[in-house]
């Protein structure tokens, strides 16, 4: 999958070893690409779920941002067991990776990778199976309702982290700026952490924003294709490439590989049966211009 998508440019989630990342790209076209990932605080990779940039262009500048731009909001959990006494950060779960990616005539594509809080409700003390075995089981609804409310605030709020650095981009740099945003955002075109990071006149009713609006790179696609995951037999747009109406005049066209796409809710469907991603490549096409190219 890695030689067919053939990018200059990829933008991968949930990677748990950068080591095997490294064994992984050997011999293959995108070998001595440069990298980016996220960090901890001490400087190295996490243990799970890393973002990672591989550019054929060289990284010019590497960025990520968790709650610096937007602070968590605080939040008491309610239906927790024992009670909590005090309302605690509501931090999201992973950082927004951020590379500039130097182009000729001092040009930069600022390159942006996410993935947003999956739609799973976030755990709640004292509100699930004790038993190992049944982690997965709630114990009520109230308890479940308030951990899939507390999931939608993380991924909404990151969304709005990600918008919040999309537009000090654009006071940065002008209208002009060649922004792509790409990723698993757990979201569908018409969600409200999509409209979010996108934007749109429609939502702000202010003609004078139209430069800053993004523009979805997949509308090309037929819809019954249009899907990245494919759960309970049903097809899910949740992985997106969007890019600033400077750099949009490049763009040629999308294509989704999701044709061995499993579906990721099969019981008894473990790695071993199904070792690739429950998540389709999706591949945006651009012909930039002859005097960006370094």
């Amino acid at each position: 999958m890695l030689e067919r998508i053939k990018a200059d440019i990829l933008l991968l989630q949930e990677v748990n070893s950068l080591t095997a990342l490294e064994d992984l790209r050997q011999g293959t076209f995108c070998a001595n690409f440069h990298l980016a990932h996220t960090k901890t605080v001490r400087g190295i990779p996490f243990k799970t779920r890393n973002l990672v940039i591989l550019s054929y262009w060289p990284i010019r500048k590497v960025s990520q941002y968790h709650n610096q731009l937007v602070p968590a909001p605080r939040w008491q959990i309610v239906t927790a067991n024992p009670p909590e006494d005090s309302a605690k950060p509501l931090k999201w779960e992973r950082p927004i990776l951020h590379a500039e990616i130097n182009l000729a005539n001092n040009k930069s594509l600022h390159v942006i990778n996410l993935h947003l809080k999956s739609l799973n409700p976030t755990d709640i003390p004292g509100q699930k199976s004790s038993d190992p075995k049944k982690w997965y089981v709630w114990l009520s609804h109230v308890g479940w309702a308030e951990g899939y409310y507390l999931s939608d605030i993380k991924r909404v709020g990151q969304a709005f982290e990600a918008r919040f650095l999309i537009d000090e981009i654009f006071k940065k740099e002008g209208n002009e700026a060649l922004i792509a945003v790409g990723g698993d955002f757990n979201a569908e075109i018409e969600s409200v952490p999509f409209k979010t990071v996108v934007g749109s006149v429609d939502d702000t009713n202010n003609p004078d924003l139209r430069p800053t609006v993004l523009i979805p790179c997949e509308l090309n696609v037929p819809p019954e294709q249009r899907f990245s995951l494919i759960h309970r037999g049903k097809g899910n747009m949740l992985d997106h490439v969007i890019v600033s109406q400077a750099f949009y005049p490049c763009w040629v066209e999308t294509n989704i590989f999701n044709e061995v796409l499993p579906d990721e809710s099969i019981a008894f469907a473990t790695e071993q049966k199904f070792p690739e991603s429950d998540h389709a490549p999706v591949v945006a096409h651009f012909q930039v211009p002859d005097d960006w190219i370094p």
